[in-house]
């Protein structure tokens, strides 16, 4: 006998936990079904875990700064095992968390790897489950290119199973997880080198924050390594290393990471028996309401290419059950002015368009540019004096801000509030007219001139 649901949700990441919940809790009957641990890459491999490194590297950047406040510390080392092993703790506690929640929404969880067997119809472990409505939210997993030596770098789910800190690493990579990884090893005590293949790291967002994170991370001793054709990786005299185009290269790393973009996790599910095709990249394509072609199934996530952030899969799947069973019909995801947060060294804060996006969608005549950088208070009596750069976007003779970009202490933090102000449509008028919280980082966004 074939189970019947009015959803199932292939994925027990965070975009298909959030559907599978708020669909149950409006009396859905929802089959979940998960072959790894709950919580998917953002929970076991992602933001969680490299949330706590970055803040184990931020305390000992703070251990730094400490003499230049008077407090006289020995600093006797730092023993990565320990944090592991605390990390792994956190990360285990947080999978029984989303299992219990599961449960107390009602949703019906199976263990085991689905696979279409029809637009209606899911297979898991050799039981068949058919559902009037199937979310793909199974997210995505690390690339490797196809080169000689390729499998002697790890991924960024490798790095998170390290027993040992690294000596000497490279990193190949220009994007979010190459710049995190990097920032991180180094603030730890780490040799860090990054080899680029074109010739800036974060090319998607704006100029000026790609900019500033190079000069920083140049200035505190990360190696950066701009146009490389990169050919293969060699294992030689056991020390690792790269060779380009021209046979050049380096030996002598002791780990290399590969972070070079993401790819859809679908192996195995067998799209083709529900007939939903891939797109020339590899996703599931959706449109505004997370609908795939075919009828009756949906996608979230990274699976997709839309954003590919946690609270964006988890919002999007959230709006999709209240459309699917709660009676709103037009309920989406707007997927204008979504915030992001990289967790480099410096941390930069960003939300709505570059100024390159904004000058190619209104043109020049209708931007400007709002720019200042500053020393922040936490440095000022210091030896080093890194600057913060905080910069508007705004356009139109009433001057909305369509972009709001910060690259220094704290902007992971202060960012989310601008992000409310941005979504709510303020001026730069709005933001002169708000009173300044003295003294703080963020006040240089409401007193730009």
């Amino acid at each position: 006998m074939t189970a019947k649901f009015d959803l199932i949700v292939i994925g027990g990441g965070s975009g298909g936990i959030a559907a599978a919940r708020r669909a149950s809790e409006y009396g859905a009957r929802v089959l979940l079904a998960e072959y790894g641990p709950l919580g998917g890459t953002c929970v076991n491999v992602g933001c969680v875990p490299k949330k706590v490194m970055w803040t184990t590297s931020q305390i000992n950047e703070t251990l730094d700064l400490a003499g230049s406040y008077g407090f006289d510390i020995e600093r006797r080392g730092f023993d990565w095992s320990l944090i592991k092993q605390s990390r792994d703790v956190y990360v285990r506690r947080l999978n029984g968390i989303y299992g219990r929640n599961l449960d107390h929404s009602g949703v019906t969880l199976v263990r085991g790897k689905a696979s279409f067997r029809s637009a209606k119809r899911i297979g898991v472990n050799g039981d068949e489950y058919l559902g009037d409505h199937i979310l793909i939210a199974v997210g995505g997993r690390p690339s490797v290119p196809d080169i000689p030596g390729a499998s002697l770098g790890i991924t960024s789910d490798g790095f998170f199973e390290l027993e040992k800190q690294p000596e000497n690493i490279l990193i190949i990579g220009a994007g979010y997880i190459a710049t995190e990884f990097a920032g991180l090893l180094h603030g730890l005590g780490s040799k860090v080198t990054m080899l680029l293949r074109k010739d800036r790291l974060l090319r998607t967002f704006d100029h000026d924050i790609h900019q500033k994170v190079m000069e920083d991370m140049r200035a505190s001793g990360i190696g950066l390594l701009t146009d490389v054709d990169l050919q293969s990786l060699t294992d030689e005299n056991h020390t690792l290393g790269y060779r380009d185009s021209g046979g050049a290269g380096k030996d002598g790393y002791d780990c290399i990471i590969w972070a070079v973009g993401r790819h859809p996790n679908l192996a195995g599910l067998n799209l083709g028996a529900a007939g939903v095709e891939t797109d020339r990249r590899g996703f599931v394509p959706v449109d505004d309401f997370q609908n795939t072609p075919v009828p009756g199934i949906y996608a979230v996530g990274d699976v997709t290419p839309r954003a590919q952030l946690t609270p964006v899969a988890i919002a999007a799947g959230r709006r999709l059950s209240d459309r699917l069973f709660n009676n709103q019909p037009d309920s989406r995801l707007d997927y204008e002015n979504i915030p992001t947060v990289i967790f480099s060294h410096p941390p930069v804060g960003t939300v709505g368009l570059s100024e390159a996006d904004a000058l190619e969608r209104y043109g020049e005549s209708e931007i400007r540019i709002y720019r200042n950088t500053f020393v922040d208070m936490r440095f000022a009596i210091g030896e080093h004096k890194p600057r913060t750069l905080v910069k508007l976007v705004v356009q139109g003779r009433n001057e909305k801000v369509v972009g709001c970009h910060v690259a220094g202490h704290a902007a992971d933090e202060m960012i989310q509030g601008f992000a409310v102000a941005m979504k709510m449509g303020a001026t730069k008028e709005d933001f002169d007219r708000t009173v300044a919280i003295h003294p703080t980082a963020a006040e240089e966004l409401v007193t730009l001139r």
